[in-house]
Parts: structure tokens; C-alpha cells; sequence
């Protein structure tokens, strides 16, 4: 039994030097921003389109672009709705105790899974054949101390 525990010890010392040399060896995160107007919940209600020079020679322009515009769509249907949660919400807050903010939280949740969904969707469809990931992060904003998904 003692022979089993050192084997199954050794495999996670290789598996985890293999993440730390992938680690080392992994170029940095092209970040695509929030460009729009609106923001709810650190989610902005549309992305920069613009093509990332660091992208050159990986991905073709317009495929970054049909992704970005599918994303931005996704938002353009969901975030509006989520606005006019998020005022009614306040404007009810004092009354309901906070209880009236819940469906502007679990909307949010709900676009942030979609998009989600869909970068899942471009990633098992284009983006990992060409050795690519994308994924929806939490970033601090350049501005100030608020968080933004990026």
C-alpha cells in the first residue's frame, strides 16, 4: 500500500511541473475591453471590435470580428432588460429591505453565463483548433477600484 501512495505522488510531482512549464511558456492574455456606455455589474454592453495587433498571424480578422459581434449581440438583447431591472430595483430598494435588486442580480448572472456559453461555443468551434482560448475574466478598471469583465 505504501508503494501505491509514492507513485500517485510522483505522477502529481510530473503533472504539476508539466502546468508550471506550460505556465512559463504561455504568452500573455490578449484583453479585449468593455467599450461601451453602460455597465452593469462590471458587464459593459459592448466590446471593442477592433482587431488586437498581438493577434496577427493567429486568427483571421474576421473571425475576431464575428465573435466580437455575437458577443456584442448577446449583450445587446440582454443588458437593456437588466437596466430597467437594475433603476426599478433602486427606486424599490428602501422599500422591499434590498429584496428588489435579486432579479437584477440573477439577470446579470444569467448574461454572464450566456456569454459564457458562447465563448464555449467559439472555442470548441474555431478557437482551440488554432491553440486559442477565450474565456470571460474579472479585471481591475484602469480608472478606478471597480472590477470589469474583460
Amino acid at each position: 500500500m505504501a508503494d501505491f501512495d509514492e507513485i500517485y505522488e510522483e505522477e502529481e510531482d510530473e503533472e504539476r511541473a508539466l502546468e508550471e512549464q506550460l505556465l512559463k511558456y504561455s504568452p500573455d492574455p490578449v484583453v479585449v475591453r468593455g467599450s461601451g456606455h453602460v455597465t452593469v455589474f462590471g458587464l459593459s454592453n459592448k466590446f471593442e471590435a477592433e482587431f488586437p495587433s498581438s493577434l496577427t498571424g493567429k486568427v483571421a480578422p474576421e473571425e475576431f470580428k464575428a465573435s466580437i459581434s455575437r458577443v456584442n449581440s448577446c449583450l445587446k438583447k440582454n443588458l437593456p432588460v437588466n437596466v430597467r431591472w437594475l433603476l426599478c430595483g433602486c427606486l424599490c430598494c428602501c422599500c422591499t429591505l434590498g429584496c428588489s435588486m435579486w432579479p437584477v442580480i440573477c439577470l446579470s448572472k444569467r448574461t454572464r453565463r450566456s456569454i459564457e456559453k458562447l465563448l464555449e461555443w467559439e472555442n470548441n468551434r474555431l478557437y482551440h483548433k488554432l491553440c486559442l482560448h477565450w474565456r470571460l475574466s474579472k479585471r481591475k478598471c484602469e480608472t478606478n477600484n471597480m472590477m470589469e469583465y474583460v
